[in-house]
């Protein structure tokens, strides 16, 4: 046999394994999806026997009120950081993530400053500032920044199911279901998120809480204006009675119009939210960038005290042009 016909051969040998193998693969996962209908996390933590009370109270993120003591600034930061990481599916508790942060960001001030004292560079006050605010960019802000990205993909994906779940909803009342059965129908053929926060909504019935004062918690954990105008329509509706299924599919109508409003806005403003990315991004990236890879170009002149004002000027300046770009990208639709 030729060496071109033995190859041939090997070749198809190892083609025939190759599909083989993902024959087999593929058969089990179809197998596997097969077996199981959850569609969403809530629905498989109960098909795997946990408790429904335990599986709400381990999903829901219950936001926070008024922090006593504290003043309103403060309790609306603690709000919207809830918020956040409700959005971005982190089942901790705000106090615990910015704690973890803040733990961080000391962390890598005191090895910055043993790694400065080890090199032999002196450790002025220039330095600590260096330090600390290398820190806070490091086990802070790049945190930060990434559990907004995560939470704001994840609120985009709500959006553009709510819709989607609220025709569901409408076909299942116009069926003649109840509004509790019709909230199963959402449960079951709904994907996260908007299947397991219907799934807490079910729950909180069933353990006590009324229609409208679980929807609203709904509503406050998530902080979208579709699902507060969703809640004031059921609210109008539960008060004053009339047809829930021609309101919530006007409702539906809406939020299509106001979400396809809404991305020619972004499409229009995407040049300007780009650039405002860019500038708000690239100067911490550089510095953490500049001083990870080539610290002597700022530990060199940290002892000058030109600089000890000078890196507080900019430091000022960075965060005036901070809030000035959010403003000029913060469109509301």
């Amino acid at each position: 046999m030729s060496d071109t016909a033995l190859r041939f051969l090997t070749l198809l040998a190892l083609f025939a394994l190759i599909v083989l193998i993902a024959q087999v693969a593929g058969g089990a996962i179809l197998e596997r999806r097969g077996r199981s209908r959850a569609v969403n996390q809530r629905l498989r933590m109960i098909e795997a026997g946990i408790d429904r009370e335990t599986v709400t109270a381990k999903l829901r993120k219950d936001i926070p009120h008024d922090i006593p003591g504290a003043p309103e600034w403060v309790s609306n930061a603690v709000r919207a950081f809830h918020r956040m990481l409700n959005a971005a599916n982190i089942k901790r508790s705000a106090f615990e993530v910015f704690g973890l942060m803040l733990v961080a960001a000391a962390g890598i001030t005191v090895l910055i400053l043993v790694l400065a004292a080890w090199s032999g560079a002196a450790v002025t006050f220039g330095v600590f500032q260096i330090a600390i605010v290398m820190g806070i960019v490091i086990g802070v802000l790049l945190p930060w920044m990434v559990v907004g990205r995560l939470a704001d993909a994840r609120r985009r994906r709500m959006e553009s199911q709510f819709p989607v779940a609220l025709d569901v909803f409408v076909r299942g009342l116009r069926a003649g279901h109840p509004i509790p059965a019709a909230l199963n129908l959402l449960i079951e053929e709904m994907e996260d998120p908007v299947g397991t926060e219907f799934g807490i909504v079910a729950d909180e019935i069933a353990f006590g809480f009324g229609l409208r004062e679980a929807l609203s918690r709904m509503a406050e954990r998530w902080g979208l204006a579709d699902i507060d105008m969703f809640v004031v329509s059921v609210s109008v509706q539960m008060e004053t009675g009339g047809n829930l299924a021609e309101i919530l599919e006007n409702l539906g109508r809406v939020i299509r119009e106001r979400a396809s409003m809404f991305m020619k806005v972004r499409a229009l403003s995407s040049e300007g939210r780009m650039t405002a990315l860019v500038l708000t991004v690239l100067p911490i990236l550089a510095f953490a960038g500049l001083f990870t890879f080539n610290p002597a170009f700022y530990l060199d002149v940290a002892d000058d005290p030109i600089f000890i004002f000078g890196f507080v000027g900019i430091l000022l300046l960075y965060i005036i042009g901070f809030i000035a770009i959010r403003r000029m990208v913060d469109l509301k639709v």
